[in-house]
C-alpha cells in the first residue's frame, strides 16, 4: 500500500516552517558546539554553569555514541585474531625457536656466575692467599683420580698447595709448570690426607682407594666416629691448614669408616688453589721477632700533680739514705702487733736495789 493511500494520505508537512524548525535546530546545535570547544580560561570562573550542564549532558551522549566503535573494533579484532590464528603460531614458534639458544646460554651463564660467586666468597680463616684455576682435562682409571689445571707457578702455585671448591677440598698439587699444574684427587690411591673428627677432636687418616668414598683409618679412640661426624683437615705435618671441610663419615658395606665427599656435590672444573706451604708463613716474621714491648704506645706526659708527687717522693727517697749515714742499711719495719693495757700504777712500781755480794776478808788480819 502507498504512502498516500494510507491514514497519513492528507497529512501535508508546511515547508516554511519545516525549514524554520530545522534553521533553530542547527543553530542551537552550533551554539553548544561553539560552547563545548570553547578554550579553558586562565580564571576558575571562566567554567560558567551553562558550560557544565552542557559537558554533563554531552558525556552519556558521547559514551553511547563512541559504544558501537569499540563494539566494531572489539569484533573486528576477535575475527582477525580468529582467522590469522594459524599464521601468528607460525609466527610465535619461529621466536621461540631463535630465542632458546639465548635461554640456554642464559641458563649456563647464570650456574657459572653462582659458581663464582661462591667461590669467590671463600674465606679461610687465617687468611691464605687463593688462586683460582679451570680444570681441563681429567684422568681417571682403577687407580690414578687427577686433574690438570690450567694454572702454574707464573700463579704463585707450587707442589703441595691445597685445592678447594665452594664444597671442600678435593685434593692437592703434584706437579707444577709454568702456565699448568696436576692436581691429586683425594680418592686417588696415593692419597694421604691428616684429618679429625669434628665432634670428638679425633685424628685419623684419609686414604685414597680409587673408589668415590676413601677410607678413615688409624682412627684414635674408642667411639671418636659415628655416622654423620664432620671430616675435616687436622694440618698434623703441616701440609695442610687446619679446619678444611671434607665430608662426612659413613659406615662402609664392609663395615670399615668412610667418607662422603663434600665435592661430589658438584662438577670440579672450577676450582681454588691455597697457596699454603706451612705454619709460618701464616705470621709475618717481624710479628714473631717483636720485642715484648715493640707494640705498645708511648705513656702520656704526667700531669702538674702527678709531677709534684713523683718529685717529693724522689726527694724523700734520696733524703733517707743521707740521715741513715754511710753503710747503714734501713731497718725494715716489723708488723706491729697489739698488746694488753697494762695499768699505770703497776709500770710506777718501784725495783729494790739488788744487794751487793759480802767481800771476802783475807785470814792474816787487816790490810797490808
Amino acid at each position: 500500500m502507498a504512502f498516500r493511500d494510507g491514514p497519513f494520505d492528507q497529512f501535508k508537512v508546511p515547508l516554511v516552517w519545516t525549514a524554520a524548525v530545522v534553521v533553530v535546530v542547527a543553530l542551537i546545535a552550533s551554539v553548544l558546539l561553539i560552547l563545548v570547544d570553547r578554550r579553558h580560561d586562565a580564571d576558575a570562573d571562566g567554567y560558567g554553569p551553562v558550560r557544565a550542564g552542557i559537558d554533563a549532558g554531552a558525556g552519556p551522549l558521547n559514551g553511547i555514541f563512541a559504544a558501537p566503535v569499540r563494539w566494531a573494533g572489539a569484533a573486528s579484532d576477535y575475527f582477525g585474531g580468529y582467522f590469522f590464528a594459524v599464521s601468528e603460531n607460525r609466527r610465535l614458534k619461529k621466536e621461540l625457536e631463535e630465542l632458546q639458544p639465548w635461554r640456554d646460554q642464559a641458563i649456563a651463564l647464570k650456574n657459572v656466575n653462582a659458581r663464582y660467586e661462591a667461590m669467590l666468597g671463600l674465606r679461610t680463616e687465617p687468611v691464605i692467599t687463593l688462586a683460582t684455576a679451570r680444570a681441563v682435562s681429567e684422568s681417571r682409571g682403577p687407580f690414578a683420580k687427577s686433574f690438570l689445571l690450567d694454572a702454574g707457578s707464573d700463579k704463585g702455585i707450587r707442589i703441595g698447595n691445597p685445592v678447594i671448591t665452594e664444597q671442600g677440598l678435593v685434593g692437592r698439587i703434584v706437579g707444577v709448570t709454568g702456565g699448568v699444574s696436576r692436581m691429586l684427587l683425594l680418592t686417588d690411591v696415593a692419597s694421604r690426607t691428616p684429618v679429625l673428627i669434628d665432634r670428638t677432636d679425633a685424628r685419623a687418616l684419609l686414604t685414597g682407594d680409587g673408589s668415590g668414598n676413601p677410607k678413615l683409618e688409624f682412627v684414635r679412640g674408642v667411639g671418636a666416629v659415628q655416622a654423620g661426624d664432620r671430616v675435616l683437615t687436622s694440618g698434623d705435618g703441616g701440609g695442610f691448614p687446619r679446619g678444611v671441610p671434607i665430608g662426612v663419615a659413613a659406615r662402609g658395606i664392609d663395615g670399615s669408616w668412610r667418607v662422603k665427599l663434600f665435592s661430589d656435590r658438584g662438577a670440579i672444573d672450577y676450582v681454588r688453589i691455597m697457596l699454603f706451604q706451612d705454619f709460618s708463613q701464616l705470621v709475618a716474621p717481624d710479628a714473631l721477632n717483636a720485642a715484648p714491648l715493640a707494640g705498645l704506645a708511648t705513656a702520656p706526659a704526667p700531669s702538674a700533680t702527678q709531677a709534684a708527687a713523683i718529685g717529693d717522693a724522689a726527694a724523700r727517697r734520696a733524703r733517707t739514705p743521707a740521715a741513715a749515714g754511710p753503710g747503714s742499711a734501713r731497718p725494715q719495719a716489723a708488723p706491729t702487733r697489739s698488746r694488753p693495757t697494762v695499768p699505770s700504777t703497776a709500770r710506777q712500781v718501784p725495783v729494790p736495789p739488788t744487794a751487793a755480794p759480802p767481800v771476802p776478808v783475807p785470814a792474816g788480819g787487816g790490810a797490808a
